[in-house]
């Protein structure tokens, strides 16, 4: 994975690739203004606060991700998730199914895409309260399926991660109220399966 460095010490709100109201129908405009621009830039903010003056001011995200704990941990793991997050939806998406290289890593650890995606669902449906189901690579480029409560992430467990659905109500509660398996059905048609495969051989 990428290391994500500050600029001039702070870290900047990401870019998205593509518009505002691009992922509809499903992600409306009015949740990726939202989430992005309010919720995202609320962690980029607090999480430039909460380092200044600090040992850790002015390393990588990922660093600081690994290495910090409380409040400056929430900050850090929430901007780290939701650039992953957003960098790895697709609009329009042509082809939203895995191919080449990560299709046949699912495939060897885990069956199917079909039995992957009915597991990571099932994970993502079934994390209790707020939090994130991530698709990783362990030491050995095994595939697994892992639960992150609040800001986790799996970098913190020696995984690298790959792909994530956010399941904090802010990522869907305008769009599909509390309906979040409804809400996970649809990211898959979203998915751009070449930023994982990137990131499986990669690490970006």
């Amino acid at each position: 994975m990428a290391q994500t460095m500050p600029k001039e010490g702070k870290f900047e709100l990401i870019k998205l690739p593509y518009a505002e109201n691009a992922l509809e129908p499903v992600i409306s405009q009015e949740t990726v203004s939202l989430h992005h621009g309010k919720h995202l830039q609320t962690y980029v903010t607090n999480l430039n606060n909460a380092l200044t003056g600090t040992p850790l001011e002015g390393a990588s995200l990922e660093e600081v991700v690994m290495k910090s704990q409380g409040g400056v941990l929430n900050n850090a793991g929430q901007t780290l998730n939701h650039n992953m997050y957003f960098m790895q939806l697709c609009a329009p998406c042509d082809d939203n199914m895995p191919s080449g290289k990560i299709a046949e890593a699912i495939d060897r650890d885990f069956g199917s895409f079909e039995a992957f995606k009915k597991e990571f669902t099932q994970k993502g449906t079934t994390l209790f309260g707020s939090g994130w189901v991530w698709l990783s690579a362990d030491k050995d480029g095994k595939l697994v399926i892992t639960q992150e409560s609040n800001a986790g992430n799996p970098i913190r467990s020696g995984l690298r991660p790959l792909m994530c659905f956010d399941v904090w109500e802010h990522a869907y509660y305008v769009d599909y109220r509390n309906r979040r398996a409804e809400h996970i059905d649809n990211i898959w048609k979203i998915i751009d399966w070449k930023v994982v495969e990137r990131r499986m051989e990669h690490g970006n």
